[in-house]
């Protein structure tokens, strides 16, 4: 993937590594959101902050960057590092003292975790590129999440559907990590609003990622001809 002249490799996982930085970014880990929903009476399991943590930590350690970028929205709400458990506390702080480590604040979490470790910042300018939680288009080089992208393609007569990344090269925005994230069709106008024009999806695969041209995209509630 080409973004603003910046070579960057879409992971399987929904991570986004720039091996010329050594950076790899992440959108939306929505950390505790089962106890968020827990205090409103919508009882979820509670793991999802140790499934998302366990999946960032083998992306982490399979590609070994200098530098982790979280493109806001990690935290589900501004009380979320309260409710951490005892592990998932140490499992964070573990990853944020092994290598430089940056929360982008969100609009769920605008302010960085007091003791969690890594760097609060609004937004990581990095060459041609700008790092932030929400897209505000007409930007060369902007990096996002917040939308949580995912698409339907037609293959093989099937609908296939799943979270994805969305580029038209001069711009992109991640899938969510989270492991309680939901997603939102990328034909929506919250889309048409930052890629007026043609674009490509990546959708996340079991071990790849795979690309297509908006063309072949068809929207999430399409029903296929019997």
């Amino acid at each position: 993937m080409l973004v603003n002249g910046a070579g960057l490799v879409p992971h399987h996982s929904g991570a986004l590594f720039w091996p010329e930085q050594s950076l790899l970014m992440v959108a939306d880990l929505h950390l505790e959101k089962g106890s968020s929903k827990a205090e409103t009476g919508h009882f979820l399991p509670p793991y999802d902050t140790a499934a998302t943590l366990r999946r960032l930590a083998a992306v982490v350690a399979a590609l070994d960057p200098a530098r982790v970028a979280c493109l806001g929205d990690s935290f589900h709400d501004t009380r979320a590092e309260g409710r951490l458990s005892s592990s998932d506390r140490e499992a964070i702080q573990g990853l944020t003292r092994a290598r430089e480590w940056f929360w982008v604040g969100g609009n769920h979490d605008p302010h960085p975790p007091k003791q969690l470790g890594g760097n609060g910042v609004v937004e990581l300018k990095l060459g041609p590129l700008t790092l932030r939680h929400r897209a505000v288009g007409g930007e060369a080089g902007e990096i996002a999440g917040h939308l949580h992208p995912k698409a339907s393609v037609r293959l093989r007569g099937r609908r296939l559907t799943r979270r994805c990344f969305i580029s038209d090269d001069l711009r992109a925005i991640l899938p969510a990590f989270g492991a309680y994230a939901g997603g939102l069709d990328v034909g929506d106008p919250a889309f048409g609003a930052i890629f007026p024009g043609l674009f490509k999806v990546y959708l996340l695969g079991q071990e790849g990622v795979h690309a297509f041209p908006s063309r072949r995209l068809v929207p999430l509630a399409a029903e296929y001809p019997r």
